[in-house]
């Protein structure tokens, strides 16, 4: 039988192997787009390939915009809810929170690179990559707090959604950038270009709405937890056992 810190190992080493493949396709479709644009750079096959329809990479966009970030900060906020009832700063402390912080930043860098870029080959890659290696820290993170904390099944299912919300969305992303995507997989060469700001950004009012729910709903209550982690036991990563009564 596997023990679970051998699975853990085995899971963290294919999701951050699985990340590393991710960011090395991406560098290689940006240099399969270099070669193609300096050896022909006024041929046909250099050009952007044609767009979807406009109405279906609308539906798609306005899925990922007002259902898919909406979920995920529920999923979040109802999280750190959860980790409030079972008292937290007491069990597991510190440790814990350090590692929703470390799963916050990385489920931010595909969000904000979909918010801000122009989404390419290398873009995709590194959104990919950081689902791989968001994987791999949930898993690190359940597989400490059981130890000290009763994860109760309420927030067993909750963590479902904290994990298959960025799938999906990285999924409805690499739909609407499906030929880069095929750029990744070696199967197309499209032109190489420097990361760029969106060509048809979202929205001024979209952008700041959205990083003030992010700030209001996801940083803010983690560094709330924190805080109540540090207050409780101040200088220690992790709390003292609770003695058996």
């Amino acid at each position: 039988m596997i023990q679970p810190t051998n699975f853990l190992k085995f899971y963290a080493t294919g999701m951050l192997s699985a990340a590393v493949a991710s960011l090395a396709a991406g560098y290689f479709a940006w240099r399969r787009g270099r070669r193609t644009a300096t050896s022909e750079p006024t041929a046909q096959t250099t050009t952007s390939p044609p767009a979807e329809p406009d109405h279906t990479q609308g539906i798609v966009r306005r899925t990922i915009q007002y259902f898919v970030i909406p979920l995920w900060l529920a999923a979040g906020l109802t999280d750190w809810w959860c980790h409030r009832r079972t008292d937290i700063e007491h069990t597991t402390g510190l440790k814990e929170t350090a590692i929703h912080l470390m799963l916050l930043g990385e489920a931010a860098i595909p969000v904000l690179a979909g918010l801000f870029l122009e989404i390419d080959a290398p873009v995709l890659s590194l959104m990919i990559a950081a689902f791989f290696t968001h994987e791999a820290t949930a898993m690190w993170d359940v597989t400490y707090a059981v130890t000290r904390r009763d994860v109760q099944p309420v927030e067993q299912h909750v963590h479902s959604f904290l994990e298959m919300v960025p799938l999906l969305a990285v999924s409805l992303v690499t739909v609407l950038r499906w030929p880069h995507f095929m750029a990744l997989l070696g199967q197309k060469t499209l032109p190489a270009q420097t990361p760029r700001f969106k060509r048809e950004p979202l929205g001024l009012c979209y952008a700041v709405s959205s990083l003030g729910a992010m700030a209001l709903f996801e940083v803010l209550p983690y560094l709330e937890e924190a805080w109540r982690d540090w207050r409780a036991n101040p200088g220690r990563w992790i709390p003292p056992k609770k003695l058996p009564a």
